[in-house]
């Protein structure tokens, strides 16, 4: 599983003119399921979502976590983030996983995420979707459950 992270001040996700998921303050979690993945890939990265320390404090640019600062996750499903690039001009989608397993794996994030006491919004799943944020920092980061980067 693959995460890209970006610490927002607001985001939102529009699906047809509708917004299906917003947040004020906290991140934005763009999340590829890999056709390999399981429970143990879900647990990682909720894991690394839950306790990264990405807020300010005082003079400490990175030392609070999204808790401590009343933020929330706003979860957006992302196949495209498993293409691979590095031959052609087309990206692979190989490692992607099929929508099924795919879809059970990011409701157990987001189920993993709101256990832990994150207010999480979502967008919708296999929807073409419209992600506009305020980025704060900007502070951007990736996570790979299998630790390849």
């Amino acid at each position: 599983m693959r995460a890209v992270i970006q610490r927002v001040k607001e985001a939102a996700v529009t699906v047809n003119g509708e917004v299906v998921g917003q947040i004020g303050r906290g991140l934005l979690v763009l999340a590829g399921v890999a056709k390999d993945d399981g429970p143990a890939d879900v647990a990682y990265i909720a894991n690394k979502i839950i306790n990264l320390r990405i807020f300010p404090e005082e003079d400490r640019l990175l030392h609070r976590t999204t808790a401590e600062v009343g933020g929330g996750v706003l979860l957006v499903s992302q196949f495209t983030i498993l293409g691979d690039c590095r031959k052609g001009r087309r990206p692979s989608f190989d490692q992607a996983a099929p929508p099924e397993l795919a879809e059970e794996l990011y409701e157990a994030l987001v189920a993993a995420l709101a256990q832990a006491g994150l207010p999480v919004a979502t967008g919708r799943f296999r929807a073409m979707m419209e992600v506009s944020l305020i980025n704060d920092g900007p502070v951007t980061l990736l996570l790979d459950s299998k630790k390849l980067f």
